[in-house]
């Protein structure tokens, strides 16, 4: 695996550079065939049996989602000769498939978040990739980014999974120019597509890559569940999402939102997994009041019951740090380091614990 210095976010890397050298966004539109219904009850296409899915699964028409697409520059549809690593990046609670970008700011009039990913490929530390932000609300009603602990745009976060796997993958690989090939099923093209796609997320997004992707609990409301909220926040957890370790190598979780799953459940859970996690990052402020609490919970535990099923393991506390971009920002920027950067080899799993002072 790959080691690397954590640092904080190089000042000059949120500034902007020179157009030629600068990546583009666009918003796409795709279909979805896997999403929660008025009824919350599950749509699919898919042959996903009750007990998985914690709800009746029933057929449905396909909704039309957005997300947004970073390419970096250069980017040419037509050259079939260069094709790129993917990493997906989820927003929080209150966000959608801009939060990422607007949400976070502008410097020098770009987006900043897009100004890191054009600096680390100008500068050489990672080679140019694409970057999808998803909404993450895997509901008939995904345009609601209201908090209703009943509703089902809320929901939906803890079964976009699905849509991940059956829909916005599929149509990223199938409409850009990807290392990655989904429809290429043998043992070697599951080694080889994991390791080109990366996934991480800020607060819900961060609770969505722990519990969806190495496998933690979905949650529902307790008016549905019928029993009391541990978080003190109207939902509760039902069933065990199976994960997604056979479609991603490397997992990051930003000041993980609370119904995050604890880290001997995910622990246990990645141990059942045929492919081992190569990386995950985990990172909060240490003054952060609203993810504390669920980021200690999350890694108490973890590294000991996970033990060699992942390679990797950070675990970055940020002094000062609060539930903000600050935070965020110095997540994406060393975790794709990490996950796709020019960093030294090394042989034996590791863990590394750290707290930045400066950021």
């Amino acid at each position: 695996m790959k080691s690397m210095n954590v640092t904080s976010v190089p000042a000059e890397y949120l500034r902007s550079v020179n157009e030629e050298s600068q990546g583009t966004v666009q918003e796409v539109s795709y279909k979805v065939g896997n999403y929660i219904h008025l009824s919350r009850q599950l749509v699919t296409d898919r042959n996903i049996e009750i007990s998985e899915a914690g709800r009746e699964t029933v057929a449905g028409d396909a909704i039309l989602k957005k997300c947004n697409v970073y390419l970096p520059p250069g980017y040419d549809p037509n050259d079939t000769t260069v094709r790129y690593n993917v990493l997906y990046l989820l927003h929080g609670v209150g966000g959608d498939q801009y939060e990422w970008l607007s949400s976070n700011g502008k410097v020098d009039g770009r987006f900043i978040i897009c100004n890191i990913f054009d600096n680390l490929i100008v500068n050489g530390d990672i080679d140019p990739l694409i970057v999808v932000f998803p909404n993450g609300r895997s509901a008939y009603d995904w345009t609601d980014s209201s908090f209703n602990s009943e509703g089902t745009n809320m929901l939906g976060f803890y079964y976009f999974d699905y849509e991940l796997r059956y829909d916005l993958i599929p149509f990223i690989e199938s409409n850009y120019k990807t290392y990655a090939d989904i429809t290429v099923t043998s043992d070697e093209g599951i080694l080889f597509n994991r390791t080109r796609r990366a996934i991480a997320g800020l607060s819900m997004g961060g609770m969505q890559a722990l519990n969806l992707i190495l496998g933690g609990y979905r949650h529902d409301s307790t008016r549905i569940t019928g029993t009391e909220s541990s978080w003190n926040n109207g939902l509760d957890k039902t069933v065990l999402a199976p994960g997604m370790i056979d479609l991603f190598a490397y997992v990051g979780a930003f000041s993980n939102a609370p119904t995050s799953s604890d880290g001997i459940t995910l622990g246990v859970s990645l141990t059942s997994c045929v492919h081992k996690l190569h990386l995950l990052y985990t990172t909060c402020g240490d003054s952060d009041g609203v993810a504390n609490g669920s980021y200690a919970k999350s890694v108490e535990g973890l590294t000991d019951t996970a033990g060699d099923s992942v390679s990797d393991y950070y675990q970055v506390l940020l002094k000062n740090g609060v539930h903000d971009f600050n935070v965020w920002n110095n997540g994406a920027y060393n975790f794709i380091r990490l996950s796709f950067g020019k960093c030294e080899e090394h042989e034996k799993p590791y863990v590394v614990r750290l707290t930045l002072h400066s950021f």
